[in-house]
């Protein structure tokens, strides 16, 4: 598989189609997930109240949910809309923000995953990899998310446990099914200096999944690559982190073939 052609391929699909991302997301980045989603071209809308969650819900090409700001409420309304995701065979992408700081945060995102069918686990290693059971856990990983066997198998082990893709942000990005294992090279330190840009992730992957039928791990590692590629070029015109929030939606407008030939690094490794 050309990843290359596929991302090329799979970006023109969401700027032609647009496909309507519904976001379940926490306060603190509404905004700069609907711009992010804009910026890329496809269209946001971030709806929580359980009175409109399964029309809302139905009307989506992907479902986010987020849970960096819980309550009572919300949760009743990501289980609604995950139900619905589910029914219409939506793609889920779930972003356990937190999990593993609190009990609440780690028992809410177990009860999504045992109440739903969730398409895609997307977060740090330290949020994913406490989710699992005892014997992934001791198998070394950390939020730095080293290269090394150890963690890739860990993570292989999970995905088969959970029946989820896992999409693990790290110092190199780590995308597989339990079978196969991307690992993305593109990003940049700064970008961990601006809130909200790991939720932002989530809601891209979501719209390349929604344009993806047959092979969502493939439109995850795109994803995850594009997304790490634009961090790349808006890093080499800006200094600081409010700079390079402007830059960097700029280019997740502006970026096209010609960069994505150049810069996307992108390996897979089993």
């Amino acid at each position: 598989m050309d990843l290359k052609a596929y991302t090329i391929d799979r970006l023109d699909r969401v700027k032609k189609n647009a496909p309507l991302i519904h976001n379940i997301t926490n306060f603190v980045v509404m905004n700069s997930s609907a711009n992010i989603l804009l910026a890329l071209g496809a269209s946001p809308v971030m709806a929580h109240c359980p009175q409109e969650i399964k029309e809302m819900t139905a009307l989506a090409g992907a479902l986010v949910l987020n849970i960096g700001t819980l309550d009572d409420a919300w949760v009743e309304s990501m289980l609604l809309a995950a139900e619905t995701a589910n029914r219409h065979h939506l793609p889920v992408i779930l972003d356990p923000v937190g999990a593993g700081a609190t009990t609440l945060r780690t028992d809410t995102v177990k009860r999504i995953l045992n109440h739903a069918t969730v398409s895609v686990l997307r977060g740090n290693a330290s949020e994913i990899f406490a989710l699992a059971d005892a014997e992934v856990r001791t198998k070394g990983v950390d939020s730095s998310l080293a290269l090394s066997p150890e963690v890739a198998e860990a993570a292989r082990t999970l995905a088969r446990q959970t029946g989820c893709l896992l999409s693990i942000s790290g110092e190199k990005d780590l995308i597989t099914d339990g079978e196969r294992t991307f690992r993305v090279s593109n990003g940049h330190p700064i970008m961990t200096r601006v809130t909200g840009l790991g939720c932002g992730l989530s809601a891209v992957t979501a719209a390349f999944c929604a344009v993806e039928a047959d092979d969502r791990l493939l439109a995850c590692t795109a994803a995850t690559a594009f997304y790490g590629l634009c961090g790349d070029l808006a890093a080499r015109t800006t200094s600081g982190p409010g700079s390079f929030f402007t830059a960097f939606v700029d280019a997740l407008y502006t970026t096209g073939p010609r960069e994505i030939e150049t810069g996307l690094r992108v390996e897979q490794t089993s």
